[in-house]
């Protein structure tokens, strides 16, 4: 498969890093200097503009499945999605850094149902995609990841394993959890496992859980201390990230306060939130933070552009007794630091926009729905054919490690056990690493 990129920066490194190794690769861009970044991968790289039809055909754009524009320009990432569909069928993603050109994209197809529909199929607005995974976290008190399927009549919970938690040093078969839930993965010292019965909870492991929602609550409730809701919230940071989040927020009435350095834009936030309590000065000051009782926020967010900075105001306000804290980082590699030195969640920008398009755009014709762990794990999706035969679960001997985690059974979601019997045209949801994804596709062919 085919994957043509246009720009060459840091967004395009990361997303090229990601896919190369499956797909081939052509970056275009026309600053050589920028192109030169990316020489250490097995890529093809063209030093031109990708807006020109004459280079698109020169790059064979018609043998190409995907078109991703993310150069810094909208404009640009515009025009060339525009005449990529002009001379190929390849599926177009269009990256905007301008909320405006969001919003103008998003009123042709509204307004006009032949606008930029018909070019485009994808556009994505990385801080939005920010906002979406910080929002999700903090509905769920304690989680440090959630992630939703089957038109949420299914979901994922992350928790971490702390000093008072009743799992602590407890082997799995001795831990009691509801049927409505399973243990699908451990992630210690950064390395993710697919556990057995034998497997143990060892203080600062992350667990992952799959199951029904009011299973999982159940389980958040009596395992993790995830009672009531989040009502007290802390943002340090109020640029577009921190207003969009804001807005959110406001909606599901929670007590919310920013901190905002920039005078100018605390007057913008200031006329544009409702209810929210706007403060000027810097997250980094101790005597405001204290001042302002941040240590009893429910949950601080710090997402300001500056990873130190966030990592200084996470770490005072988690010091002043905030219950959780969550921090915005430039890149993934950071956030796994971020959270080994006292940071509850790390939340990367550029890692959210590559799952983004390897999830929803390039594997979900694989059947790959989601990806967890910074690309370590994997959820499948596997529809069994009309001539797979009816047996137990217990008797299906998958050889890679996976746990077959949800059965979707027309409109009804099975959480199943040794006993289920899998039927032909379930679909079922499997949870593996990522290095046996194939195997475990290949087995479910056979």
């Amino acid at each position: 498969m085919k994957v043509i990129i246009y720009g060459a920066n840091e967004m395009a490194n990361a997303v090229a890093t990601e896919l190369f190794e499956d797909y081939d690769v052509i970056v275009i861009d026309p600053e050589q200097k920028k192109l030169d970044s990316l020489s250490r991968l097995d890529i093809g790289l063209m030093c031109a503009d990708a807006t020109s039809i004459k280079i698109l055909k020169d790059v064979e754009i018609d043998k190409a499945s995907a078109f991703i524009a993310l150069s810094d320009n909208d404009e640009q990432n515009i025009i060339a999605c525009l005449m990529a569909k002009q001379v190929s069928s390849a599926q177009t993603i269009c990256f905007v850094q301008k909320k405006e050109s969001l919003e103008s994209l998003e009123a042709l197809k509204d307004e006009y149902k032949t606008g930029y529909a018909q070019y485009i199929d994808n556009v994505i607005w990385p801080q939005k995609l920010l906002v979406q995974e910080i929002f999700k976290i903090i509905t769920v008190p304690d989680a440090v990841d959630v992630e939703n399927f089957a038109q949420g009549q299914a979901r994922l919970f992350e928790y971490r394993i702390k000093e008072d938690s009743e799992l602590l040093d407890k082997q799995l078969k001795d831990c009691y959890f509801n049927s409505e839930v399973l243990v699908v993965g451990i992630v210690r010292n950064d390395e993710l496992f697919i556990p057995n019965g034998s497997s143990t909870f060892l203080l600062n492991d992350k667990v992952i859980l799959m199951g029904t929602p009011i299973g999982l609550d159940i389980a958040a409730s009596e395992l993790f201390e995830s009672k009531g809701t989040v009502k007290k919230i802390g943002i340090i940071g109020g640029g577009s990230v921190g207003y969009e989040l804001a807005k959110e927020l406001e909606r599901a009435s929670t007590n919310l306060k920013i901190i905002e350095s920039d005078y100018d834009r605390c007057e913008f936030l200031s006329l544009n939130l409702k209810k929210a309590l706007i403060l000027n000065g810097s997250g980094t000051s101790l005597e405001l933070l204290e001042q302002e009782e941040i240590g009893k926020c429910d949950v601080v967010i710090a997402i300001t552009n500056n990873d130190e900075k966030n990592l200084l105001c996470s770490l005072l306000s988690k010091q002043l007794g905030a219950k959780k804290v969550i921090t915005r980082v430039s890149q993934g590699t950071t956030a796994s630091l971020f959270e080994r030195v006292g940071v509850d969640v790390a939340i990367s920008q550029t890692e959210a926009c590559v799952n983004e398009i390897k999830n929803r755009v390039i594997d979900s014709r694989a059947g790959v729905i989601a990806t967890v762990e910074r690309g370590q794990g994997e959820i499948i999706e596997i529809v069994l054919d009309k001539d797979f035969v009816a047996r137990p679960l217990f008797e299906i001997k998958i050889p890679s490690p996976c746990v077959i985690a949800i059965v979707k059974r027309g409109s009804k979601v099975i959480i199943p056990r040794g006993s289920t019997v899998i039927q032909p045209f379930d679909t079922l949801l499997v949870f593996t690493k990522t290095d046996f994804v194939v195997a475990v596709k290949e087995y479910f062919k056979q």
